[in-house]
């Protein structure tokens, strides 16, 4: 009996210890984790020059300044009617039967390689077809977990600048480290940005830092930027072509007043300076102010999806919703679950602020059921005066 005891305690401490031991190999692979993310997690300096990729025939060529030589067809004319497309192309990953995580919904990756590439393809022919004068596109993975380190960037050059006529830029939005979550099929490390595509000369970009939050949550919502691009006008001005995608995730509500006051006085002093400005991409706000009650599905579950502001922007800006009141079409469904029109929320996010020395001629949402992306793409037609 003694002897039975006596084992049956040595089992019983036995197996504490091994709990313990398990625990503890727990609790440091966690803290390796947490200590591995904040290490890792660095910001992309702010006012960083970017490379402008020009055409073959013009890439020896000096345009530094909006002085520079260059040939006549490459500076944006006066008075010409201008296309624009702004697309959050939802780093390839989101068809119509697509929901995210971090909205709710079921995935935290692209379905497979495979898909992402036929996305990405679809999308760069769209792009093509549109055959804009400028093409602003958002949430271009060139190396991530999410979409199985599938290059989007060269993806999109192939489809949009074959014949290497175009220039364009890239402006890396967030390089964040490996996210372990969810769990069973982590989100994983995604180094992803903005890439903008030019019929006309660029001759400079920057790459501005927006504020974003300091403690635990910035790295859910990462670090996030926009790029300014500058383009000669043959008057001898210049166009500002703003590219952007502000936070979405953020807990703390001041952090998008911030971003949208540091965007205002850039695009003010470049105003002052005797510039066309316009600013498009994904603003992660409602830019009607009343989506819910234009395409019919309550969004008091989506607290993302606040009004911009508008009697915050500055004098001499305005902001163009695209809204066809006789056909009203979403820029952004909320991807919590696969498309249904009848009741995935639906708002408009993406847009333009132009300055007043900007003809906005016509603007509009093209309407793809969001086949391609939790975005559709946005259109302007304008010129300058």
């Amino acid at each position: 009996c003694l002897n039975t005891r006596f084992n049956a305690d040595f089992a019983v401490g036995e197996a504490g210890a091994c709990g313990l031991f398990v625990l503890l190999a727990l609790v440091l692979v966690v803290g390796g984790y947490v200590i591995y993310v904040f290490a890792s997690y660095d910001r992309i300096e702010d006012n960083l020059t970017l490379e402008v990729n020009r055409p073959e025939q013009t890439a020896a060529q000096d345009v530094q300044t909006p002085q520079a030589s260059q040939p006549q067809t490459a500076q944006i004319p006066i008075g010409e009617t201008l296309s624009l497309t702004s697309w959050n192309i939802g780093f390839g990953a989101y068809t119509d039967d697509y929901s995210f995580f971090m909205d709710g919904g079921k995935y935290s990756r692209a379905f497979s390689e495979s898909a992402v590439v036929e996305n990405l393809t679809a999308i760069g022919q769209e792009l093509a077809d549109f055959d804009t004068d400028f093409s602003l596109i958002q949430e271009v993975d060139i190396a991530a977990t999410r979409s199985y380190q599938v290059d989007e960037r060269a993806m999109l050059v192939r489809s949009l600048d074959a014949d290497h006529t175009k220039y364009w830029t890239f402006a890396i939005n967030y390089d964040s480290p490996y996210l372990f979550y969810p769990i069973l099929e982590p989100h994983g490390a995604s180094k992803a940005g903005l890439q903008t595509f030019s019929n006309y000369a660029i001759t400079s970009a920057l790459r501005r830092s927006l504020p974003i939050q300091t403690d635990i949550a910035k790295v859910l919502d990462l670090d996030r930027c926009y790029c300014v691009n500058r383009l000669p006008a043959t008057n001898g001005k210049e166009l500002i072509l703003i590219n952007l995608h502000l936070s979405a995730y953020t807990t703390d509500p001041t952090i998008a007043d911030q971003q949208l006051a540091m965007l205002y006085d850039d695009m003010v002093k470049e105003y002052e300076a005797g510039n066309y400005v316009i600013c498009g991409g994904d603003f992660n706000k409602d830019l009607l102010g009343n989506s819910p009650e234009i395409f019919g599905v309550s969004g008091e579950a989506y607290s993302w999806a606040q009004p911009l502001p508008t009697e915050d922007i500055p004098d001499g800006f305005r902001l163009i919703a695209p809204l066809d009141p006789n056909n009203p079409v979403p820029s952004c469904r909320n991807a919590d679950a696969p498309w249904d029109p009848q009741t995935n929320f639906q708002v408009t996010l993406d847009g333009f602020l132009v300055s007043d020395n900007v003809t906005v001629l016509t603007s509009r949402v093209v309407d793809t059921q969001f086949a391609y992306s939790d975005h559709n793409p946005v259109q302007m037609e304008f010129c300058l005066s």
